[in-house]
Order: structure tokens, then C-alpha cells, then sequence
């Protein structure tokens, strides 16, 4: 079916709107203010990274103050506790040293009566006939000088001056006697104008300090 005949033709507008144009001035204006804007957002995102960057340094700071403080106070506990381990240490060292000196010095008298028991048990008579010896020096040719000893050491005496008559020309009057009452190593001469008496122990002690004062013991 033809409908062309009831159609009406399509008419296209031939008016429209006119937008007036943007004037120079107004441009310029929105372009200052888009500038402004961007400016600020600048100086925002400025100020928020100075804040941000503050922010993370003063954190820092704190951790760095907290961290110097916890190392601080352990090298004060740790010294605190050197310094009691060594006086600790220290008063063991001496009280270690006093018991050495004592123990030394007692090491060293022992050393010393052992030796001088030693040299008179050794030779008991020898310290009696040094002394008859010096006696003899004394007292006039020919006086007679008694030698009481321990009956254990007669024998010994008695051949001591044997021994000395043999090397001396003149005549010595000297005659030993027994007497128990006397300890072995214990001697007493006696002649005219006086006497002599040799005690062990005293001979002992002389033999103790010397070895002392020598520094053998």
C-alpha cells in the first residue's frame, strides 16, 4: 500500500542557540585560579611530606633515645655486676695470699727445725768440741777442764780429744764425764776461774735463724 500521499516532509531546524564566546578576560581569570589551585595543592603536598618526614624522624629519634637508653642501663648491669665479681675476686686473692704466707712461713720454720735437727743429730759432738776447742784458747797451758756430757756421747768426746791431743803438743788436761742428767747434745765445761754451758735447743734456734736470715728457708 502506498502511503506516500499521507507523509509529511521532514523540515530540518535552520536556528540554533548561539553561545556567546568566553571573553579574553574571563580565560585569563580561570586560568589564575586553576594555577592558585594547583599552587596549593603543592604546598599541601608539601606540608604533608614535611609533616610525614617529621613524623617518621622524631618516631626514629624516640626509638634511637629508647634504644641508647636500654643499652645504657645493660652496660651499667653488666659493670655493676664486673665490679662485684671482682671484688669478690679480690678478696679471695687476698685472703688466698695470707693463707700462702702463713702456710709459707710455717713451711719454711719447719724446713728450717728440720734441718737444724738434722745438723745436730749428725754430728752432736761437733758443736762440743768446738767449744773445747775455743775453752782451751782460754784457760792456762795445763789446767784441767772437765767435759760433762750425755753418756751416749762419752765415747764420741772422748775420741774427739783424742783426736786434738794428737795435733796439739802440749799437754791437755781434759777429762769427759757421764752424767744422764743431762740431755744428748747438752754439754758443761767447767775449769778453775769458770764454766760453760752448751744447751741443743739454744744451738737450734742459732741454726734456725741463720738458715733464715740467709734465705735458704
Amino acid at each position: 500500500m502506498d502511503q506516500s500521499h499521507g507523509a509529511k516532509p521532514f523540515r530540518f531546524a535552520t536556528e540554533f542557540a548561539v553561545v556567546p564566546p568566553r571573553q579574553r578576560g574571563d580565560m585569563h581569570a580561570t586560568a589564575l585560579e586553576v594555577a592558585a589551585l594547583r599552587a596549593e595543592l603543592e604546598a599541601l603536598r608539601s606540608d604533608h611530606a614535611v609533616e610525614l618526614a617529621k613524623a617518621r624522624s622524631e618516631g626514629y629519634m624516640e626509638a634511637l633515645a629508647q634504644m641508647r637508653a636500654e643499652r645504657e642501663q645493660a652496660m651499667l648491669a653488666a659493670l655493676d655486676a664486673l665490679h662485684a665479681e671482682w671484688e669478690e675476686f679480690t678478696d679471695t686473692r687476698d685472703a688466698m695470699m695470707e693463707l700462702l704466707r702463713e702456710e709459707a712461713g710455717a713451711l719454711s720454720l719447719s724446713i728450717a727445725e728440720a734441718l737444724a735437727a738434722r745438723a745436730l743429730s749428725d754430728a752432736p759432738g761437733e758443736a762440743i768440741d768446738q767449744s773445747i776447742g775455743r775453752v782451751l784458747g782460754q784457760v792456762a797451758r795445763g789446767q784441767e777442764v772437765t767435759v760433762s756430757v750425755h753418756p751416749d756421747l762419752a765415747e764420741d768426746i772422748e775420741t774427739r780429744i783424742a783426736k786434738r791431743q794428737a795435733g796439739d803438743r802440749r799437754k791437755l788436761n781434759l777429762v769427759v764425764l757421764a752424767d744422764e742428767a743431762l740431755t744428748p747434745g747438752d754439754a758443761h765445761l767447767r775449769w778453775e776461774m769458770g764454766g760453760l754451758r752448751l744447751e741443743a735447743e739454744a744451738r737450734r734456734q742459732a741454726v734456725i735463724e741463720e738458715l733464715v736470715s740467709m734465705g735458704i728457708v
